[in-house]
């Protein structure tokens, strides 16, 4: 199994960054954290501990001097989780149809938590709206787990067949995914340096950095929070037209929350207004899907000279998956971690990771490439582009080795790392940041609040 601060250097080093930084990160805490034969918490430690280290990077090129950084993994995890309570509940985040099915040959995955993607796979059944979960499971008796897949596919829903890692290694896909780098870095054109605001003596690394979020569902929203809490000044775009998910009230903390419709002439006005005043563009809609509405990465470099845009997809940008929409649940089926759990625990039974780990680890790699980009451009200038997905942080958890016995681990209490603030949604109970940083505290200014509190301006 990988050492955490030997998967951090790899990390850094795959960036070019300097071996100075190096010295001033702490990591405590190993696997299992969670039960879980993946080792679930480095990947949380280690992309966390990659975010804040190449931050304190960029507060370092604007003056400020180094400093630590420290995340513990057992906290890490926990922030991975998810977890929050509004006024001392709960919510519940899943749709009832969505979950694991039997079909004739194997098992297919669906992921109902949007109506028109549950309506859509119902309607795909020869099922009404309103189908119970029975009405489903025998519905895709019926079916090849992967003709249902193509099926969903060809309709844009978003289903999973159920695969082995040595089944997934032999698609097309699974080809394409491990040739690609984890977090690519691409430079769009050759524009000067783009001047970054002074930065105060206390202030933390990212403050003055402004982002525009372009995200809604985990792995985005959550790369937006971390840069907020690291102390970039990150806007929450949401359209009017598209839905969000309850857990917007945890991955809104820290950032202004914006309506915009880029499908008006005034949106896109309005976009183009704030483009022109941002230095990160963060966007996880389906690929080609703003290229479409004329902000794709080589139209908003046109606009701001020197932006870093990151583009997060779920299989990446190669192979025949690369338009396909996906979710961490779908991912982890597909690629055979569903699988392997089963195997692991001995009694073949397909079950899920303890905790959406490729949406949280994607995310904090988004926030890790966002800073990285920010440096290759005070150093040589240029527009960047920087390429995450899902599925090529599932390639690399794999590649992190197993953990022996790691599902007997009993999960932690979280309780020492939640705290209660005020939000647009109610009293929200989340876990606090776990990256530490020596001067300058990470954490969030500004509360979650509900899509379109804010006017969209600087």
């Amino acid at each position: 199994m990988a050492i955490p601060f030997d998967i951090v250097k790899d990390l850094w080093h795959g960036e070019g960054l300097p071996d100075a930084a190096l010295d001033r990160l702490t990591l405590t805490g190993s696997d299992p954290v969670f039960p879980a034969s993946f080792a679930v918490g480095a990947a949380a430690q280690t992309t966390l501990a990659a975010a804040g280290l190449a931050a304190c990077e960029v507060g370092h090129a604007r003056g400020a001097p180094r400093q630590a950084v420290a995340v513990d993994m057992a906290h890490a995890a926990a922030e991975s989780t998810g977890h929050f309570r509004l006024d001392g509940v709960m919510p519940n985040i899943w749709d009832p149809i969505t979950g694991l099915y039997p079909c004739a040959d194997g098992f297919v995955r669906l992921h109902a938590n949007f109506a028109h993607h549950r309506d859509g796979a119902l309607r795909l059944l020869g099922l009404a709206p309103g189908a119970s979960r029975q009405d489903t499971q025998d519905a895709l008796r019926d079916w090849a787990a992967r003709d249902f897949e193509a099926a969903a596919a060809a309709e844009g829903l978003v289903v999973t067949a159920l695969r082995s890692f040595a089944q997934w290694d032999a698609t097309p896909q699974g080809h394409a995914v491990a040739g690609l780098p984890l977090v690519r870095l691409s430079r769009l054109d050759d524009a000067p340096g783009l001047a970054l605001p002074a930065l105060a003596p206390q202030a933390r690394p990212l403050d003055g950095i402004r982002v525009l979020d372009l995200t809604r569902i985990l792995a985005g929203p959550v790369g937006g929070r971390t840069l907020a809490a690291l102390g970039a000044d990150v806007m929450l775009v949401n359209s009017p037209r598209l839905p969000n998910i309850g857990a917007i009230a945890d991955t809104s903390r820290g950032k202004r929350s914006v309506h915009i419709d880029l499908r008006t002439p005034q949106g896109q006005a309005t976009m183009d207004s704030l483009v022109g005043g941002a230095h990160v563009f963060v966007q996880g809609y389906r690929p080609g899907g703003l290229n479409d509405l004329g902000f794709g990465p080589h139209a908003v470099a046109a606009r701001r000279p020197g932006i870093v845009y990151v583009s997060l997809t779920a299989y990446g940008t190669q192979g025949p998956w690369a338009t396909r929409r996906g979710f961490d649940s779908l991912v982890q089926t597909a690629m055979g971690f569903n699988h392997a759990e089963g195997e692991a625990a001995g009694d073949g039974k397909p079950r899920p990771l303890p905790m959406q780990i490729l949406d949280q680890a994607t995310g904090y790699l988004m926030a890790f490439g966002a800073a990285a980009a920010l440096l290759r451009q005070q150093q040589e200038g240029g527009s960047w582009h920087v390429e995450v997905s899902l599925a090529g942080t599932g390639h690399w958890l794999r590649g992190l080795g197993r953990v022996p016995g790691g599902q007997d681990a009993a999960p932690p209490d979280l309780l020492p790392w939640l705290g209660t603030s005020f939000s647009g949604f109610g009293a929200l109970t989340a876990v606090r940041p776990a990256i530490q940083l020596g001067r300058t505290p990470a954490g969030f200014v500004r509360p979650s609040m509900r899509p379109g509190t804010h006017a969209p301006r600087w």
